[in-house]
């Protein structure tokens, strides 16, 4: 699989559940079987990972040392909050009431989907964030991809 492509304007009703965008749910892996696990992402936002992709990441979280007190701090700062969630029979995700105020999360949201994650924003904080950074996204792509000799070709 390429990895997770899109952006998606969903509504939450007032249960704080979304209907999960039909174009993101053909982009599911099988093995994800509609299940997810949702914690706090590293910016104001939510991060979804479909449950083949968690269980990836968690690969990667149980080669850390957790003799060395930094490591341990990032593993329970990553955890923290970290619900399994999955679609119910409306095709629809559930987002704890915790989670939502912990990032403010209103009636309007952003799903933005890339390589093995959704991100679920505030449309409004997602906005601004994207609009302050379009100025420099020229100076961005220089510095990050300036140097990979792959994207010359």
């Amino acid at each position: 699989m390429a990895g997770l492509v899109g952006e998606y304007e969903c509504k939450i009703d007032a249960k704080g559940r979304f209907l999960f965008p039909s174009g993101l749910r053909k982009q599911l892996s099988p093995e994800a079987n509609e299940v997810f696990m949702l914690n706090k992402g590293f910016e104001n936002c939510l991060t979804l990972y479909p449950m083949n992709e968690w269980e990836k990441v968690s690969s990667v979280l149980s080669k850390l040392n957790l003799f060395k007190p930094k490591n341990r701090m990032f593993y329970r700062l990553f955890h923290q909050g970290a619900k399994q969630l999955g679609l119910d029979s409306a095709g629809r995700i559930l987002v704890p009431v915790d989670l939502m105020k912990r990032i403010g999360l209103t009636r309007e949201v952003m799903l933005t989907a890339f390589n093995d994650r959704i991100e679920i924003w505030s449309k409004a904080e997602y906005l601004s964030i994207m609009g302050d950074n379009m100025a420099d996204f020229a100076d961005l792509a220089d510095e990050v991809m300036g140097e990979n000799s792959d994207s010359n070709d």
